[in-house]
C-alpha cells in the first residue's frame, strides 16, 4: 500500500503544519521549489467544444489557486484533449452499450443469431483517455503535488561548518576579572 499523496507545501503551511514537520522547514522547502512565470497562454485555436470548456474551467481554477504557470500550458492542452476523448467514448457507450454482439447466419435455421459477445472498443478508449488526463493533471506540474515533488533541496553544509570550527586554532583563554 502506498499511502496518501503528500499535500503541497503551501497547503501544509496554510493548515498550520498538520504533520508537524516544523514551519521553518516547510517555509524553507517552499522557498526551494522552482519558480516559473505566472499565467497560462490563451486557449489553443484547435481546441473546440468540451476541450475548450475544460481549458477555460481549469485555467480559471489554476489562477484562483495561484498555480497558473506558463510551462503548464501544453500539459493543460493535453489534459483537455484527453478529457474530450474520454467524454466522447463515454457518449458512444451510452448510445451503443458496453457490449457488442457478433452475429452470423445460422446455416441450419437460416436466421441471424448471436455467436459471440465482446466488450465495446470504446471502453478501452475511454479508460486510456482518463488515465492520460489524470497523468497530465497530476504528474507534469499541473497539480500542486507535482510542483512539491520538484523541490530543489540545498546541500546540507552542517558537517563542513562543524569541521571548519573544529580545525581552526584555539583562541587563548581570557582571564575573567572578579
Amino acid at each position: 500500500m502506498r499511502g496518501r499523496k503528500p499535500k503541497p507545501t503551501s497547503q501544509q503551511i496554510a493548515q498550520g503544519d498538520p504533520r508537524k514537520h516544523g514551519m521553518g522547514k516547510l517555509r524553507q522547502k517552499l522557498a526551494g521549489e522552482p519558480k516559473v512565470s505566472r499565467g497560462l497562454r490563451d486557449c489553443p485555436r484547435h481546441l473546440k467544444g468540451r476541450a475548450r470548456s475544460a481549458w477555460t474551467f481549469w485555467s480559471e481554477e489554476l489562477a484562483v489557486m495561484n498555480l497558473d504557470r506558463r510551462p503548464d500550458s501544453m500539459m493543460l492542452e493535453g489534459a483537455c484533449m484527453a478529457y474530450e476523448e474520454a467524454v466522447y467514448a463515454y457518449e458512444i457507450l451510452l448510445k451503443q452499450g458496453r457490449l457488442i454482439a457478433k452475429r452470423a447466419v445460422d446455416p441450419k435455421t437460416k436466421e441471424i443469431t448471436v455467436i459471440d459477445v465482446k466488450r465495446h472498443p470504446a471502453i478501452v478508449i475511454e479508460h486510456k483517455a482518463l488515465t492520460q488526463m489524470r497523468a497530465f493533471c497530476s504528474e507534469f506540474g499541473l497539480s500542486p503535488i507535482s510542483r512539491t515533488r520538484l523541490t530543489l533541496e540545498k546541500k546540507d553544509n552542517a558537517t563542513e561548518d562543524l569541521m571548519a570550527i573544529l580545525s581552526r586554532p584555539r583562541e587563548p583563554k581570557r582571564e575573567t576579572v572578579q
